[in-house]
């Protein structure tokens, strides 16, 4: 297996693992602002803002996740050393 197929699994699966962190997070904080205004109506505007800001806040992690998985695939700091170290056993 060479260095960009690990590249791309590696970004794979950073992929997989920052969006489902992310998924669960987001299911979990509207869980519980559905909750909260079920609870108590009167306070749905100020559950549902602060639920948003929360979101947005959660959604950043899966945008950090895609930048460096992005990162990975098209400006990998070690593209270089791998390609040397290809020629050298290619010698």
């Amino acid at each position: 297996m060479n260095f960009f197929t690990m590249c791309v699994f590696g970004a794979a699966i950073g992929m997989a693992i920052g969006t489902l962190g992310t998924a669960i997070g987001q299911g979990m904080a509207v869980k519980s602002a559905v909750e909260g205004v079920a609870r108590n109506p009167g306070a749905a505007s100020k559950i549902m803002t602060t639920m948003m800001i929360g979101l947005a806040m959660i959604e950043s992690l899966a945008i950090y996740a895609l930048v460096v998985c992005l990162i990975i695939l098209f400006a990998n700091p070690y593209k270089d050393i791998a390609l040397k170290m290809v020629e050298t056993v290619a010698k």
